[in-house]
């Protein structure tokens, strides 16, 4: 069974919201193996709204429209569903008295605009919302069936779970199954995770299922795979294979899997040798320590940091030497080396893992924007990693975050460094 998804609201094309809906009705639609053709968002216009339901209908056997069920006037679904069906309006008396009720049970006062809600396209049927007030509507068409959502989220995902997902399974008989496993990785560029698995692209193009998508996002590359089949377990009988291609191909830079963070990943490594890591920043002012506090039971592995941003502070509480600062300045490997020390050594941890760099927007003491380094300090050595980032000043340092971390895993793991990785010289 084909679908398409329909957001309603001249706010989500200003750009003042996010369609947040859209996402969550497509993992929920995946999940039940159906397939979504198409999303598309409309302003409050009511013939473009049932322009959109028509054309949908056209393509699609069932469309989840999601806003415009509200009060106001500029909440357009009900008239733009009875347009399209060539019907009109009519009060249904049951909702109204239901929203009577509910708004005197609350002690309010309420403008007689809200009875709106209880305007119903005749031929529709309502639709109950047990998580706000206006109710959705289900109305066959000639092309298919429509289904109107309320558009804020909670109701939203509350009316579909509760009855809009039940009738679809029954419309759509014995549905396949979709599952999806992603493979997460760091220290690999998109381009580079694509051309590795190019054999294994073609591959399963010219079979159709499985299938690879490649998602890019903050300095990290995800891999999905995604099968169809008649159960869950069939559909990841046929991922397994796929799976051990693409981490063979890929090699070190796979971290983990579905809802695995780089940082928890790094917790549990260092959990597991009863060690421990502190932090010195520079270039991420303190987002490094943040990621690694993100993870549950992070006391155990994580001592502490230190945000030495202004330069003297480098030396006075890392004990970075002053003429190191002096003819290297702090952007230097040298100066990323000794940082790392300095958080090892003052907050007694196993490793000290540490960040200097330039985010922009303006070079420093000749080093472009995106240019910095990472310091790891281990019992036994030091490491020093080269970092040539691109972006803005955010991308910069939440690339820089991932590095360090992605640094640290691999030491951990005895897996191979990413390339511009070395042991310090001094």
């Amino acid at each position: 069974m084909r679908v398409e998804l329909l957001a309603v609201g001249s706010e989500l094309l200003l750009g003042d919201i996010v369609n947040t809906n859209a996402a969550w009705l497509g993992q929920r639609l995946a999940a039940a193996g159906i397939d979504v053709l198409r999303s598309v968002a409309v302003g409050d216009n009511v013939a473009r709204i049932a322009e959109c339901l028509t054309e949908a209908l056209d393509r699609a056997a069932v469309v989840l429209v999601t806003g415009g069920l509200g009060p106001t006037q500029d909440d357009l679904t009900r008239e733009a569903l009875a347009l399209a069906a060539g019907t009109s309006l009519a009060r249904d008396p049951e909702l109204e008295r239901a929203l009577r009720a509910r708004f005197a049970a609350a002690g309010r006062r309420v403008p007689e605009l809200n009875y709106r809600q209880a305007d119903v396209p005749i031929g529709a049927t309502a639709l109950p919302n047990a998580a706000g007030s206006a109710p959705g509507l289900r109305l066959e068409l000639a092309g298919g069936v429509v289904y109107a959502l309320p558009g804020v989220p909670h109701e939203m995902e509350t009316m579909f779970d509760a009855v809009v997902r039940p009738d679809l399974r029954r419309l759509a008989g014995d549905a396949a199954t979709l599952v999806s496993r992603v493979l997460r990785t760091a220290g690999l560029w998109e381009s580079a995770a694509a051309e590795a698995l190019t054999a294994e692209v073609d591959r399963l193009e010219a079979a159709g299922n499985p299938t690879l998508a490649f998602l890019a996002s903050g300095g990290q590359v995800r891999v999905r795979i995604t099968a169809k089949a008649a159960s869950p377990d069939a559909a990841r009988a046929l991922i397994a294979p796929v799976e051990e291609r693409v981490r063979a191909a890929l090699g070190p830079a796979v971290y983990g899997a579905d809802g695995d963070t780089l940082a928890g990943v790094v917790h549990r490594l260092l959990l597991a040798r009863d060690e421990t890591v502190a932090v010195a920043e520079s270039l991420t002012g303190g987002l490094l320590g943040a990621a690694l506090t993100d993870e549950p039971g992070a006391s155990a592995t994580f001592r502490g940091g230190i945000t030495a941003y202004a330069t003297p502070l480098k030396a006075a509480l890392l004990g970075v030497a002053e003429p190191v600062l002096a003819q290297r300045g702090p952007v230097s490997k040298k100066v990323a080396t000794e940082m790392a020390l300095g958080a090892r050594d003052r907050l007694q941890a196993t490793y000290g893992l540490a960040l200097t760099g330039v985010a922009g927007p303006d070079e420093q003491d000749g080093h472009p924007v995106g240019s910095g380094y990472v310091g790891l300090a281990t019992p036994s050595g030091t490491t020093t990693r080269t970092l040539a980032l691109p972006g803005d000043r955010a991308l910069i340092r939440a690339y820089a975050v991932v590095a360090a971390l992605d640094l640290l895993r691999r030491h951990l793991a005895a897996l191979s460094p990413v390339a511009g990785s070395r042991e310090a010289d001094g």
